[in-house]
């Protein structure tokens, strides 16, 4: 295998899948058509990694993952809270009757902090794998925080094509 220029493209969606003896592109190098397994992977292998670059799927895969572990962990607190919720009526006298219902035990706000938890685990990759995903485009990263503020803007940063001309985000002797 010849050894890779500093700044020279690793390769482009267009170009057959290369790299070491596995196959597998060296992780500073986008994983064009990425695997479940492999963009997962590769997210938290490059946890607070912004340089480099990333690839439409492994930025798609991972941010189903995020989206999905997020979505069904609020799901479980809630219908927790809705399974065990309980009315009380209260007679306040003259007809009028107020109904309250208990307030939440320790296992719903048990429940409530692991979402909040998972979102602190995966705020710091999220947002290294949008830097990089803009760089695949050949954009500068910083505009991955108007997704923070924005969050359709991720949706839209994330279909970007790739553009060769990203390869100058690459930091080859950085990685492995």
């Amino acid at each position: 295998m010849t050894q890779q220029q500093p700044g020279a493209p690793y390769r482009t969606a267009t170009e057959p899948e290369s790299g070491g003896p596995t196959g597998e592109p060296p992780i500073w190098a986008p994983r064009y058509g990425a695997s479940f397994g492999q963009a997962v992977g590769r997210f938290f292998r490059k946890y607070a990694t912004f340089s480099g670059r990333a690839s439409r799927s492994e930025f798609w895969w991972a941010y189903l993952v995020v989206a999905g572990v997020s979505f069904i962990l609020v799901a479980v607190a809630i219908a927790y809270r809705v399974a065990t919720v309980e009315y009380r009526t209260y007679d306040l006298g003259g007809g009028q009757v107020y109904q309250a219902t208990t307030p939440p035990g320790p296992v719903f706000w048990l429940l409530l902090t692991l979402p909040a938890l998972w979102w602190l685990a995966t705020i710091v990759p999220t947002l290294a794998l949008g830097w990089r995903r803009l760089h695949d485009a050949n954009l500068p990263g910083a505009l991955y925080l108007i997704a923070v503020f924005v969050g359709i803007v991720g949706i839209v940063f994330g279909l970007l094509p790739s553009n060769p001309e990203g390869a100058r985000h690459d930091r080859p002797e950085a990685g492995r």
